[in-house]
């Protein structure tokens, strides 16, 4: 067991994929935190302050972000979307292309659009050689962009997005990507992918709380998007508050509007300062480890059918997969009642482990899916 993670030992967590559990150090974080406010209210406001610009460096280091001034806190994935979508200029005939796989935060902001004659075409990634030209194909004249998350929340399917950017980059289509399943889970590279936009919740594989997310976006996209929201937080000058001549902040701060969830702040940071001394690379590692050992021992009993791709550049985090004969809210419902936490998706069981989950854990979950 690892020592950050003390989860009741007859509990099997595979649910990453969904809300993960904190790591110690963050309840202490937080624990710490409701214990100096009530001590001192906010008289070390400014230590706060030293931590959001902490957790600023730790998100630009996991993003390999050029600069802490290209990244902004938001609440969540569906906030930073909605700051895309209804930010830039958008003309009638425009069209965003994306799949049918996508998570609702990354299809119904889109879709909104369609009052302003945006058109939403989602790609059926099975369609065509790849996921990618399946994309690809749908993209014309008309393409503004291109919307995709890194890994499909249900399959588990994992993009290649190096492929997606240099495609966007030599087609002037700007390019977006919802990271919340991949974040924290595997390495990632703002600049490698040429992505204008990138957004994740911390609550997932960042193992940080609910209400707090990182919006990425490039300097140059970052000018193409209107604001929708104001207040003291996002001009230039945030701190004098007597100027009347207010510009909107230079950098991502401009989509911060007002006052900063310093209890999540303090929480994420502290998850993130696991993932930094662990190493998304090893991480990644033991995680994908892990995934391919549930693809293995699916995959090579005939009672179980994998529903995730088999190949190894298409892994990620998740593994979707559903007994032959036995209805999928029966078996949800017995693994449930066995603690074995996971989720009910895509028409299957996804299993979502992390890199610390324990090997004969999942052969515990296994088992008790064999015996349902």
């Amino acid at each position: 067991m690892h020592p950050e993670f003390p989860l009741s030992p007859d509990l099997i967590y595979l649910n990453h994929a969904a809300v993960a559990p904190w790591p110690l150090r963050t309840a202490l974080a937080v624990s710490q935190f409701a214990e100096e406010n009530a001590r001192y209210g906010a008289s070390r406001y400014l230590e706060w302050v030293k931590q959001e610009d902490l957790l600023r460096e730790q998100l630009r280091d996991l993003l390999n972000a050029p600069s802490t001034d290209d990244i902004a806190l938001v609440k969540n994935t569906s906030e930073a979307i909605s700051l895309v979508a209804f930010g830039l200029d958008w003309q009638p005939g425009d069209n965003i292309v994306s799949s049918n796989e996508e998570f609702p935060s990354n299809r119904i902001p889109w879709q909104a659009l369609s009052d302003r004659g945006v058109e939403f075409k989602e790609a059926d990634l099975n369609a065509a050689r790849t996921p990618e030209d399946a994309l690809f194909e749908l993209a014309d004249e008309h393409t503004k962009l291109i919307t995709v998350s890194s890994v499909q929340y249900a399959s588990g399917l994992r993009l290649d997005l190096d492929k997606i950017g240099r495609f966007c980059r030599d087609q002037g289509i700007l390019f977006c990507i919802d990271a919340i399943q991949s974040l924290g889970a595997l390495r990632f590279d703002v600049q490698r992918c040429h992505a204008d936009f990138v957004m994740a919740d911390g609550h997932k594989w960042m193992f940080g709380p609910e209400g707090l997310g990182v919006f990425y976006t490039s300097p140059r996209a970052r000018g193409l998007l209107g604001l929708m929201q104001y207040g003291w937080h996002m001009v230039e000058n945030a701190g004098d508050y007597d100027n009347r001549s207010w510009l909107p902040a230079r950098n991502a701060r401009r989509f911060e509007c007002g006052s900063p969830n310093m209890l999540g702040i303090h929480a994420l940071s502290a998850s993130l300062s696991l993932i930094s001394e662990t190493g998304i690379e090893r991480i990644e590692t033991l995680l994908l480890e892990r995934t391919a050992y549930l693809v293995e021992t699916i995959m090579n009993h005939p009672a179980l059918e994998l529903l995730s791709s088999s190949v190894s550049e298409r892994r990620s985090g998740i593994v979707l997969f559903r007994h032959r004969s036995l209805e999928n809210q029966r078996l949800y419902q017995h693994l449930n009642q066995n603690s074995v936490v996971c989720a009910l998706r895509g028409g299957g069981i996804r299993f979502s482990p992390h890199f610390y989950t324990p090997l004969d854990a999942l052969e515990r979950a296994v088992d008790i899916v064999l015996r349902a």
